[in-house]
């Protein structure tokens, strides 16, 4: 077999997106209201804003930059679609509505960030929330036909605008909570800790894995389900599991960042675009540039505005939605086709 000429591209990319990843955590670490640079003194003030309040920050923006793109590569490669992510299969909005519902109708609990709800209520019901959609986007579309990525996408659209609405609804009957229901919808780091980081990381690393471990699945269901099967897939099954792996990926980030829009669109597309569809590779740099993005775009929501803060998602809906056009004028200008081989 002739070597691959993209893979010299392809390392370059890799350490690109590693670098940039380790600068995005260095200033996400030193930049900020009080300033941990070298030249200052780490004094004891400063070691606890970095251990207690910037770590956990840049970790968790981290954990929820990879898991978003790393699913949103999976479900583009599942549906052959370039604009799937998990808001498409209404994970997202499965785990926003439920954790509306605990914003609203649970105050008494004590817990933090001023919301007054035990601090493990949020993550907790936003991952029952993203488990019963992907249940009920799986029995929809097997009522529509048979559960293939077609009944899947339009259950998932139909059921995304169904809990959409439905948050929509919640807010409007306690408008007294509206200001942390805004706050969760439009994404965002400030109440993140510790905690937060050790309810984040165990279904986005297991996500991870199990995406990682289907590589040479989605290289096969690119090039669609009865080629793929041809090859040896088992589709309804392999189907399942990514589904899942999403799923964990999607309520990892979306429990305790809110909801963040651009980061599974943009990161996989444009590393597809810069170094083909292989997703042996392509997966690790969407978790890396996804990581990168994310964390470089937090340290600018809490740095722009200073003393005061722009939410996450208001950040990468600014800088991605200029960029995601581009793309796409860039794809129509080329007349590319999405891809129909594994790109290796």
């Amino acid at each position: 077999m002739p070597p691959d000429p993209r893979r010299p591209r392809r390392h370059l990319l890799a350490l690109a997106a590693a670098f940039t990843l380790l600068l995005a955590l260095l200033a996400g670490l030193a930049v900020g209201a009080v300033p941990i640079l070298p030249p200052n003194r780490l004094d004891p003030t400063r070691l606890v804003i970095l251990l207690q309040i910037r770590l956990p920050r840049v970790l968790l923006a981290a954990l929820t930059g990879a898991a978003l793109a790393v699913s949103g590569a999976v479900l583009q490669a599942v549906f052959r679609n370039p604009l799937a992510d998990p808001y498409v299969l209404g994970l997202s909005s499965g785990a926003a509505l439920a954790a509306t519902l605990v914003i609203a109708f649970l105050p008494a609990l004590p817990g933090p960030a001023g919301w007054g709800l035990a601090w493990w209520a949020l993550p907790v019901a936003a991952f029952a929330g993203a488990t019963a959609t992907l249940g009920a986007v799986a029995a929809l579309a097997r009522l529509l036909g048979r559960p293939g990525p077609a009944s899947l996408l339009l259950a998932g659209v139909a059921l995304s605008s169904l809990l959409s609405a439905g948050v929509s609804l919640v807010a409007s009957l306690e408008p007294a909570r509206l200001g942390p229901i805004t706050f969760w919808l439009l994404g965002g780091f400030s109440g993140a800790d510790w905690r937060a980081v050790a309810l984040a990381a165990p279904p986005v690393l297991l996500g991870l894995a199990l995406a990682l471990a289907r590589h040479r699945e989605l290289d096969a269901l690119l090039m669609g389900e009865e080629r793929a099967g041809y090859l040896g897939v088992e589709v309804g099954r392999q189907l399942g599991w990514l589904l899942v792996a999403t799923s964990l990926l999607t309520a990892g980030a979306v429990a305790l960042a809110g909801m963040i829009g651009f980061v599974g669109l943009l990161v996989p597309h444009l590393l597809r675009l810069l170094g083909g569809a292989g997703h042996a590779w392509l997966l690790p740099l969407a978790a890396l540039g996804g990581a990168a993005a994310l964390v470089a775009a937090d340290l600018l929501a809490r740095t722009a505005v200073a003393p005061g803060e722009l939410p996450v998602g208001v950040v990468t809906a600014l800088a991605g939605a200029p960029v995601f056009l581009l793309v796409l004028l860039r794809v129509e200008g080329r007349r590319e086709r999405w891809p129909r081989s594994t790109g290796r």
